[in-house]
């Protein structure tokens, strides 16, 4: 597992949600094109809003792409969370002589908006992953 460290901009982006939504959040990812919220178990709910509401105004608000994700001690839960626009059916996790795996099988017309241009959405997801479970690889099925 990598450690967890914020930078000034990350805090900023932290206080700024947990002010606008009231939810409690674990991590925080700044990327290019989009902020990653991963929020404490209970709170995805309070975080989204009804029909999306709140993540729309965040949407508007930070103008940038939001994600919100529910934490879970459980990785392969963890993962699915993560996954979970992609309509997973399952995540198998193993271990591997070269570290622990998790498989994700998402729906197959989904697959590929899955992994992302270049692999991109299946990297961030690694990155994710690393800094809250002892995963070493992960692949979409």
């Amino acid at each position: 597992m990598e450690g967890i460290t914020f930078d000034e901009n990350t805090i900023s982006y932290i206080a700024f949600f947990q002010r606008i939504t009231g939810a409690r959040v674990k991590d925080c990812i700044d990327t290019d094109d989009k902020v990653i919220f991963i929020v404490e178990p209970g709170y995805l709910g309070m975080a989204v809003g009804k029909k999306g509401e709140i993540a729309q105004k965040l949407r508007r608000m930070m103008k940038k792409d939001i994600l919100i994700v529910e934490h879970s001690n459980n990785p392969g839960t963890f993962i699915a969370n993560l996954f979970h626009q992609f309509k997973v059916q399952g995540v198998e996790v193993e271990d591997r002589p070269r570290g622990t795996h998790a498989t994700v099988k998402v729906d197959p017309s989904l697959k590929g908006k899955a992994i992302g241009r270049d692999g991109s959405n299946l990297r961030l997801a690694r990155r994710i992953v690393r800094r809250h479970h002892p995963i070493d690889s992960i692949s979409v099925d």
